[in-house]
């Protein structure tokens, strides 16, 4: 089953743009879709809140396809597109990002993600930075080159001091860096895991495990 996933709010691409991209997207990869999903709100609602699409996503199945325009279509905080995204790989779903020509499904590694949540997380801040700053400005570092090895050490359960040995820069600094980007809050909370195999980090050895049937669940539970 492929769904094309389209979000009509406010602030958002209007939806025969996000339609026209998906179309043109799934022309040009062969890829058939069967049924296009539409989310309507008068106002960018938190993801609790999104109860259709909370029931739209417990609908996911092995093998499904959903195409998404871009990412932040799913939801603009980051922290809710890592809870989307992990209930869409608790299923094995590929999800196409169509303005990023990126496939992500359990094979994908934080790696590939990091940069796209990163990027909304910038802007994030963007909107909540003090008056004055130049619009649109963002911040670059000189550990940006470092990303992906941080990344991958922080994965491997390195801490701070030792990966600030491993690139040869100051501690301080690079905990400054880690803090100021999210890395480590992305990278923990990236892939939700039950029984993972001692020592083993790759995807094969994770159950994912859906946010939203987790927290279904624990209701259950309080009730009986």
């Amino acid at each position: 089953m492929v769904y094309a996933y389209m979000r009509q709010v406010p602030g958002f691409p209007h939806l025969t743009t996000q339609q026209s991209d998906i179309l043109a997207f799934s022309l040009r990869n062969e890829l058939n879709i069967d049924q296009e999903v539409v989310e309507y709100a008068t106002k960018n609602l938190l993801l609790d809140e999104r109860k259709d699409f909370e029931a739209f996503l417990q609908t996911m199945q092995d093998g499904y396809t959903v195409i998404v325009s871009s990412l932040f279509v799913l939801s603009d905080k980051v922290e809710e597109l890592i809870k989307v995204i992990n209930c869409m790989l608790s299923h094995n779903v590929n999800l196409w990002i169509v303005d990023s020509n990126m496939l992500m499904n359990k094979e994908t590694s934080m790696v590939e993600i990091f940069p796209l949540l990163n990027a909304l997380r910038e802007e994030e801040k963007e909107k909540t930075n003090q008056i004055g700053r130049p619009k649109g400005s963002k911040s670059s570092s000189k550990f940006d080159i470092y990303q992906r090895e941080i990344i991958s050490f922080l994965r491997e359960g390195m801490n701070v001091s030792a990966i600030a040995r491993e690139l040869d820069v100051s501690r301080s600094s690079l905990k400054d860096y880690i803090e100021s980007r999210g890395i480590r809050e992305l990278v923990e909370g990236a892939w939700m895991e039950l029984n993972p195999s001692e020592g083993a980090r790759d995807m094969d050895n994770i159950v994912l495990i859906c946010p939203f049937e987790k927290e279904k669940e624990a209701k259950e539970r309080k009730v009986s």
